[in-house]
């Protein structure tokens, strides 16, 4: 299997350049951020002439994920357990819930893709709210593989943090004065890892951007943020034999400001006690 992430940043400005990428990369599943559309605007149909199933889910111009997949996609949810909502102004449990998160099982493996949201300042109500929604992602995904430890699942997606100094090439993105790098947010990034997840992609692509700014020419002088992953459960993490982050999709028409991040797996060599699916690909 190939799964690969991408905040696409508007599909329906994007999709003719998205296919393509799809295809000529050999993408069995994609997850998407910021699809920037209802989802009865999504255009299914330029994925569905590729071979892709589409699911999706955007309430507005802000916002959405989707997932495609050149298999059915079984047991798709909107939004995790838990999940916290956000209105400007207002407080309380009952906020009504953004279009961030979207979750699929594809051949045995579950994946999500999440749009982690933004944080805007760090004086500013949604960097609360961005904490509780890690907080609460984490404590789901905590407790999805305490009930099924040997899951194959993977977290993909935005994750709008920089975990790391050597992820942060950004000279406007600092500590203390903006998002994205705070202590706070970057412990949330790490509790991850006593859920019992991985970032896969790391060990096997050490350095490297997956975000540039469109403004004072951030891309030509490489000054990005790795803000884009895959995390994923043991099962998951162990099945992995490749990776890659695509920079050149952030040059040429029309790019995206986030490129895409892949990882290859292979769960066809798993012990047949281990109750894990023969994975395609």
């Amino acid at each position: 299997m190939r799964l690969a992430t991408w905040n696409v940043n508007s599909i329906r400005a994007r999709v003719t350049r998205t296919v393509e990428f799809c295809v000529r990369e050999h993408i069995d599943v994609l997850a998407m951020q910021e699809i920037k559309c209802k989802t009865e605007q999504f255009p299914y149909a330029a994925f569905e002439e590729a071979g892709y199933h589409v699911a999706a889910h955007g309430l507005n111009q802000w916002n959405g994920v989707a997932i495609a997949s050149r298999e059915p996609l079984e047991d798709v949810e909107i939004g995790f357990p838990g999940m916290p909502g956000f209105e400007k102004g207002k407080e309380g449990p009952d906020l009504p819930q953004e279009a961030r998160a979207i979750g699929a099982t594809v051949n045995g493996v579950r994946v999500w893709s999440l749009y982690v949201p933004n944080g805007r300042g760090l004086d500013d109500p949604h960097y609360v709210y961005k904490l509780d929604w890690l907080d609460q992602l984490r404590q789901y995904t905590a407790d999805t593989l305490a009930q099924n430890p040997r899951l194959p699942l993977a977290l993909t997606g935005d994750f709008n943090i920089a975990p790391t100094d050597d992820d942060n090439g950004d000279p406007t993105v600092v500590e203390g004065a903006t998002t994205h790098v705070s202590p706070p947010e970057r412990a949330a990034f790490a509790a991850f890892e006593s859920a019992g997840l991985t970032d896969v992609v790391r060990p096997l692509i050490p350095t490297g951007y997956t975000y540039w700014d469109y403004k004072q020419l951030r891309f030509p002088r490489n000054e990005g943020l790795r803000i884009d992953f895959i995390l994923g459960s043991p099962a998951f993490a162990d099945a992995v034999h490749g990776a890659e982050i695509h920079r050149n999709e952030r040059k040429g028409e029309v790019p995206s400001d986030h490129v895409p991040v892949v990882a290859d797996l292979d769960l066809s060599g798993a012990d047949d006690d281990d109750d894990l699916p023969m994975i395609f690909g």
